[in-house]
């Protein structure tokens, strides 16, 4: 899985797949390949491992010619990297891209081979292109194959195909793993992400879940999950659009927090089946070394140790597995004792953060059976060096003060804990769950954002102010030290966190009317216990703004201000309720005329110790 561009044109096509490539490598990957219908009527392929610019070598070398082809940059799931288990695959004269993970492949592979077809790959996706020869052999037309061999796949693709016999179309589908279609004069391009085809045209048509398409030179043609015909919208992007630009928002971190649900759902993409992860997506020896893990040890900095430290209550409460979480800098500087079966885990956006960087490295060292990074960086050193990573698909991030890659690496990081729960205290009914509830988190986090004006007007209580606490209980607290750094980096307001039962403690002697308290409190089994603890505060004067569930019973009174957000699932509250901490510090921050994107004193890839 990683990358597929397409292209059917009355021109050659070969520089425009290449081209195509190279604007996906930032996804990470490993080989890539590219087959072409040549003029004699053939399907003629390329591929290597390694860098596009390999197979760019190889194309000097060796060119293909035609006006119908198809490419890929592949990213191991089942086999290692070599050329065998690159794509396109072929069967005949059929050739066929996928992204993504097809669950029943080793009961198709064999029924396949009783059929008598042979296999030269140990990847998932030979068997889908042997499949589709064999209804094609039955159906003798493409697109009644392709109808009959998505009815036998279990598990999420992308895919695209082309045949010798019918030379003037690509035919794909998509479930799980997304495809659109690039419209041009006289040709069409099918890709994994619109920005493989922005050299080529501006006019895009997303394909829905289910959905199957046929593109030809001039046309195309989109069938539903029911196979009627449908139309789609055509999306016209400009140049404004793109990530790098910020647009019609007035900085780029309001950008990056309205790409949220966008982006979930890109991070989202062929890791879930219909009722289970698909672990696959961390690569192919990922089954192997995680059966085996039996603690887990995470490192990492600044907001990236925030979301080490919702996974730790997720790790611990949901896989059942015991977890630590260190700041970077002081696991390098001290002594310790490293469990037996520990698998070591990275959190950073760039990849290139010194002080987590320098962890892995001392941590290879000392006995840990694995490294896993969460990153965002592709071509990283943390991507290079660790076992397995899970990329975290958030886009380029422009604004220093971290949102996107925040929610996204929570994603990742739920994702690994289902994976570590399967082997340890979760059941196939707590996987679905989760899973369910993941499909639901785009939409929910859409939601949230239309709360922005509420939180907008909110943020007037704070133009005076100088200090501020947040609040949370259980797995909300570090979502409240990720609020207060949010505030204190762009808007320069002193904010620290606290987990609520702690308040009296020592936190309660600072409450006053000029100390707002911001508090974060779904409905979940610690409610009654913050409610008492928010009673401490208002019992001293001090003034609340409290982030709610509807049901949770708030209600707005002299000294506590209320916002509802929609009621969600406990295991997402931790990512829905970050949005609304975001936002509330852009406001602030705007209200104090502070460089939102570029806050004093602070770089966005920290490289140095």
């Amino acid at each position: 899985m990683c990358g597929i561009v397409g292209a059917v044109a009355q021109r050659e096509v070969s520089g425009i797949l290449l081209e195509g490539l190279r604007r996906l490598e930032y996804r990470g990957y490993d080989s890539a390949g590219m087959a072409i219908i040549a003029p004699n009527g053939k399907i003629e392929n390329r591929k290597r491992v390694g860098k596009v610019e390999k197979l760019s070598e190889e194309l000097t070398s060796s060119p293909l010619l035609g006006r119908v082809g198809i490419a890929h940059t592949r990213w191991a799931t089942h086999g290692q990297p070599s050329e065998e288990n690159a794509h396109p695959h072929i069967s005949g004269d059929i050739a066929l891209v996928h992204n993504g993970i097809i669950e029943n492949h080793e009961e198709l592979r064999q029924r396949l081979k009783e059929l008598g077809y042979q296999f030269n790959s140990q990847t998932d996706t030979e068997t889908i292109v042997h499949l589709l020869h064999y209804y094609y052999q039955e159906q003798q037309d493409l697109m009644a194959a392709l109808k009959k061999t998505i009815g036998d796949l279990q598990g999420a693709y992308g895919l695209a195909v082309i045949h010798a016999a019918e030379p003037e179309k690509i035919i794909c589908a998509r479930k799980g793993s997304p495809l659109v279609i690039g419209i041009g004069i006289g040709e069409n391009f099918i890709a994994s992400d619109q920005l493989a085809l922005r050299q080529v045209t501006d006019r895009f048509v997303y394909l829905e879940e289910g959905d199957i398409a046929e593109i030809s030179p001039d046309n195309y043609t989109i069938l539903n999950a029911e196979f009627n015909a449908v139309t789609r919208d055509i999306t016209q992007i400009d140049s404004a659009a793109e990530s790098v630009d910020k647009g019609h928002y007035r900085h780029y971190m309001l950008k990056e927090i309205y790409e949220q649900p966008s982006v979930i759902r890109r991070s989202l993409a062929g890791r879930l089946g219909s009722k289970n992860i698909l672990i696959e997506a961390m690569g192919s020896r990922a089954g192997q070394i995680l059966k085996d893990i039996s603690s887990v040890q995470i490192v990492a900095c600044g907001t990236s140790y925030h979301a080490g430290m919702v996974a730790k209550y997720w790790i611990e409460g949901l896989a059942g597995v015991p977890c630590r979480v260190e700041v970077a800098s002081e696991f390098r500087y001290r002594k310790f004792k490293v469990q037996d079966n520990t698998l070591f885990v990275t959190i950073s956006q760039s990849g290139e953060t010194a002080d987590t960087l320098a962890a892995l490295r001392l941590a290879k060292t000392l006995g840990y059976s694995a490294s896993l990074t969460v990153c965002n960086v592709a071509q990283s050193s943390l991507v290079r060096e660790s076992d397995l990573y899970l990329m975290t698909e958030a886009g380029p991030e422009i604004g220093v003060a971290s949102t996107k890659a925040f929610t996204t690496q929570l994603v990742a990081l739920l994702f690994l804990t289902v994976a570590l729960g399967r082997h340890h205290d979760m059941t196939e009914n707590e996987e679905k769950d989760i899973v369910k509830a993941l499909n639901a988190l785009p939409d929910l986090l859409s939601e949230t954002l239309e709360l922005n004006l509420n939180i907008k007007k909110m943020s007037n209580a704070f133009a005076e102010k100088h200090h501020a606490l947040f609040l949370g209980r259980g797995a909300q607290w570090p979502v409240a030290m990720e609020g207060a750094l949010k505030l204190k980096e762009i808007s320069y307001i002193h904010a620290e966190s606290y987990p609520a039962g702690e308040l009296k403690h020592g936190p309660l002697a600072l409450v006053d009317a000029d100390m707002p308290v911001i508090a974060v409190a779904p409905n979940d089994e610690l409610l009654e216990k913050l409610k008492s603890n928010l009673e401490e505060v208002q019992a001293r004067g001090g003034q609340l703004f409290v982030f709610c569930d509807k049901a949770a019973g708030f209600k707005t009174a002299k000294g506590m201000d209320i916002i509802e957000l929609p009621h969600v699932d406990d295991v997402i509250a931790p990512i829905i309720y970050t949005i609304p901490l975001q936002l509330l510090s852009y406001h602030v921050a705007i209200l104090k005329g502070t460089d939102v994107d570029q806050p004093r004193n602070l770089a966005k890839s920290v490289t140095v110790e």
